[in-house]
């Protein structure tokens, strides 16, 4: 299965309350912090609500 590696390029202090949620449930805490998702369609899902906030590159 594919991965996707997920990191965190933009604060979220002035984020909408559920978009620093799905930040905080993709992994991400901290600026430039990165995690490592399986590729499926809900982590895409997260992805797309949260783009302006991440960057996104499969593995």
């Amino acid at each position: 299965m594919a991965k996707l590696k997920i990191t965190l390029k933009r604060s979220t202090n002035k984020a909408v309350a559920s978009q620093k949620a799905t930040v905080k449930a993709l992994g991400l805490g901290k600026i430039n912090t990165s995690v490592e998702q399986n590729d499926n369609p809900q982590i895409r899902g997260m992805i797309k609500k949260v783009s302006h906030l991440i960057s996104v590159e499969e593995i």
